[in-house]
């Protein structure tokens, strides 16, 4: 199975939540998972608000796969989110795809507007009952 790329959404659920997030813990125990800079930056806010610095200091012993950005692929990305009625997409959530497009990676993450665009652009999506789509 190719590497899984843990977004932002995922982990703000898994440290908020009390629930086990049994698919996330099997994806760790199996060293599966990886992140960038990117969504290790998004997480910052959030984890430092709840004085969780131990946290920062463990999601950085994950992988981290490298970003190398081509603002025209991004731009192309944007272009064919408007044709298909897909409008609400931040540049750093399309960096993020072209991320996993590059690696070869497959997307865990709780945002809708991604199983949107898998329909447009040629990506795996983590699901939990399926193990990936």
């Amino acid at each position: 199975m190719n590497k899984v790329l843990v977004d932002t959404s995922i982990w703000i659920e898994y440290f908020k939540s009390t629930k086990k997030h049994t698919a996330l813990d099997t994806l760790i125990t199996e060293n599966q998972i990886c992140i960038n800079y990117l969504i290790l930056t998004e997480l910052l806010p959030f984890l430092h608000l709840k004085k969780e610095y131990e946290l920062i200091e463990s999601l950085k012993s994950i992988e981290i796969i490298k970003i190398n950005i081509n603002w025209d692929l991004i731009q192309q990305m944007q272009i064919q989110n408007f044709r298909n009625g897909i409008n609400k997409v931040g540049i750093p959530d399309l960096i993020i795809l072209q991320n996993v497009i590059d690696n070869d990676l497959i997307l865990y993450s709780m945002d809708k507007h991604f199983k949107l665009m898998n329909e447009i652009f040629d990506f795996q999506i983590f699901d939990i009952d399926k193990k990936s789509t």
